[in-house]
């Protein structure tokens, strides 16, 4: 499921809101998370997940069109962690 997707559900599901208002829910929930991730925070969902970053370090990558080995920087990357009821209801 992509944005649009998630936005037009809302929509089908919550027929006393406006689109622009589940737009503005969903533009906010998303922005909340994305704050809390680049302040090396951690966002837990009950029933969910949780999402954090991890660190990467420092490599020597490979360009794969020329073979040229490349420098590729230490960074943080998102990583999210399903719940316990997540897990079940994907293994049902």
């Amino acid at each position: 499921m992509i944005r649009s997707e998630l936005v037009q559900q809302l929509i089908t599901d919550n027929p006393d809101l406006t689109p622009r208002d589940i737009e503005a829910i969903v533009a906010t929930f998303f922005d909340e998370i994305s704050a809390q991730l680049a302040a090396n925070g951690r966002v837990e969902l009950r029933g969910f997940g949780a999402f954090s970053t991890r660190a990467r370090d420092a490599r020597t990558g490979r360009n794969p069109r020329t073979g040229e080995l490349v420098a590729v920087d230490a960074k943080r990357v998102p990583y999210f962690k399903p719940g316990k009821e997540m897990r079940a209801r994907l293994n049902v």
